[in-house]
């Protein structure tokens, strides 16, 4: 495969992150679009397949799991490579649920662009990319809300470390520590509103299954 055949779609939701992404790849020569969420990514995709699709896990709208999903889902897209980028979900389970999903590759946060790039270009070296069948949808879900789960319980923990700083460090540091404050509440916040769209979706899964039965 090379970048005559289509472009590469960056999804991300920092701005500097996808500033950085998509000047290092125009810089190589690949022909690049990006979006802010996995919802204006899919309809990008939806418009014209990419080559190679790069993805950060934890955004709004759509994250990059569901994306995912939804790519193999469809026969037509299922062939499409998709790399993770991500610095909250990092753990073995984290990188097996990515795997297991569908996900060709998977890199951790702050970017190493010398390995990224080699990456991107084996990928696309490539002739074909065999299709991965999706996971059916409840062990999806499920698998989702473990993830979330996790994450909920860390970004818990953290809040309480920095309520904690907050209480002994001097008044200089208190700005930071507020900051790191402020964003792990938001993140948290997030990770429950995606909880609460998984356990609607399980019950719908468990409600379908009974009426099938």
């Amino acid at each position: 495969m090379d970048t005559e055949q289509g472009y590469l779609l960056i999804v991300e939701d920092d701005p500097d992150i996808l500033k950085l992404l998509d000047t290092a790849l125009t810089f190589k020569g690949y022909s690049v679009v990006t979006a802010h969420n996995g919802k204006e990514g899919l309809e990008i995709i939806q418009r014209e397949h990419p080559a190679l699709v790069i993805a950060d896990i934890m955004m709004p709208e759509l994250d990059g799991f569901g994306l995912v999903h939804r790519l193999r889902l469809n026969p037509i897209t299922r062939g499409i490579p998709v790399i993770f980028i991500t610095a909250t979900y990092v753990t073995l389970e984290d990188m097996e649920f990515s795997l297991n999903i569908g996900a060709t590759r998977f890199v951790q946060k702050p970017i190493d662009l010398e390995m990224f790039l080699t990456t991107i270009a084996e990928l696309l070296k490539q002739e074909m990319h065999v299709g991965i069948e999706p996971l059916n949808e409840f062990n999806f879900y499920n698998g989702y809300r473990q993830r979330l789960e996790a994450k909920l319980d860390q970004k818990n923990r953290q809040i309480a470390r920095d309520e904690r700083l907050l209480e002994t460090r001097s008044a200089e540091k208190d700005q930071s520590i507020q900051a790191s404050l402020r964003q792990a509440v938001s993140e948290r916040e997030e990770l429950k509103l995606l909880l609460d769209q998984i356990h609607t979706q399980l019950e719908n899964i468990s409600n379908q299954n009974n009426d099938s039965g």
